[in-house]
């Protein structure tokens, strides 16, 4: 099983990656193997490192032999998926944003379909846009026909929609807590997609 997280953040090691390596550690004690995708990067060289839809469906042409490719490629393989952003005017990353949109091919392929997705969101302040920017997550996920888990497993409770946590994350205990959470219950649905199979 393979668990692909997306640091949507620009800082490669901050407070979004901690919780997303947080999530992926505690899918990894289950047994996956995970693996952490940072969009900044997955961007460089991209001469235009944003979607115009120059062709549809989607015809690769944009990112043929990029970092991106091997992405894109790392998520079609994925059985499940993590993404994680900062909060930004109430919503996520614009490194994320043109990260998933470059995804069109995937969603024409539906290489997604059906695949568990959970998201985490980081803002600098209590109440200050995680749930919009979790919203916002979750439907970019939908949009790909994915099945959206939130932050409650069977070992646990319900959850919520997804982890929502306050920087410094490495002091936000209850953050922390729920993201280990989500790394069980995105284990959990992954289970279910590779045993259906």
């Amino acid at each position: 099983m393979l668990i692909v997280g997306i640091n949507g953040s620009p800082n490669k090691d901050g407070n979004v990656f901690y919780l997303l390596e947080v999530a992926l550690e505690a899918a990894k004690r289950k047994g996956a193997s995970v693996y952490i995708e940072h969009a900044c990067d997955v961007l460089k060289g991209q001469e235009k490192p944003y979607c115009d839809a120059c062709s549809s469906p989607c015809n690769r042409s944009c990112f043929e032999g990029t970092l991106l490719e091997k992405s894109l490629m790392n998520l079609e393989e994925a059985d499940a998926v993590i993404l994680a952003s900062p909060v930004y005017f109430g919503t996520v990353s614009s490194q994320l944003k043109a990260y998933w949109d470059k995804t069109r091919s995937l969603r024409t392929g539906k290489s997604l379909l059906g695949k568990p997705g959970g998201a985490i969101a980081v803002g600098a302040s209590k109440f200050g846009g995680q749930e919009t920017t979790v919203r916002a997550l979750h439907d970019m996920m939908l949009i790909q026909g994915m099945s959206i888990a939130g932050d409650g497993a069977s070992d646990f409770d319900a959850g919520h929609q997804g982890v929502c946590g306050v920087k410094p994350t490495k002091d936000d205990l209850y953050a922390i807590k729920r993201a280990k959470i989500l790394g069980a219950r995105i284990f959990e649905e992954a289970s279910k997609v590779v045993d259906g199979r």
